[in-house]
């Protein structure tokens, strides 16, 4: 039901709305230099932080080599290397490197996991 919070756009419309928030707040402190604006910025700030910190350390935490080993077992026709990589992203997006290393892969989380990731790369809707 709530798919569309691990998407990028919605990350990335979360930090317009931060960076938003905060000029409005800057603007009305130089305006006014009331301290209740501090207060707004420092939330604001330490919200975004707290929101958009595990959508950086997913990014943040393969390097590229790391990457290239994972991807280098994607072979075959065109279809399967498509899902072989979209899941390769998926996995690149849910766990870092030593998270992924240390997963029981024969775990009912994982597998659920997977098989949902799956299913969201076979799907060709806009959705």
């Amino acid at each position: 039901m709530f798919d569309f919070l691990e998407s990028d756009w919605f990350n990335i419309g979360l930090q317009i709305v931060f960076i938003i928030a905060l000029v409005y707040d800057i603007k009305k402190y130089t305006q006014t230099h009331k301290k209740e604006y501090i207060v707004n910025i420092v939330a604001t700030i330490g919200f975004a932080v707290w929101i958009l910190y595990p959508y950086y350390i997913s990014y943040s935490g393969w390097n590229e080599k790391q990457k290239l080993e994972m991807i280098s077992h994607c072979s075959g026709d065109k279809n399967s290397t498509k899902l072989c990589r979209c899941l390769d992203n998926a996995s690149f997006k849910s766990y870092t490197h030593d998270e992924y290393l240390a997963l029981d892969k024969n775990a009912s989380e994982y597998k659920e996991w997977f098989k949902d990731t799956k299913e969201d790369c076979l799907d060709d809707g806009w959705f």
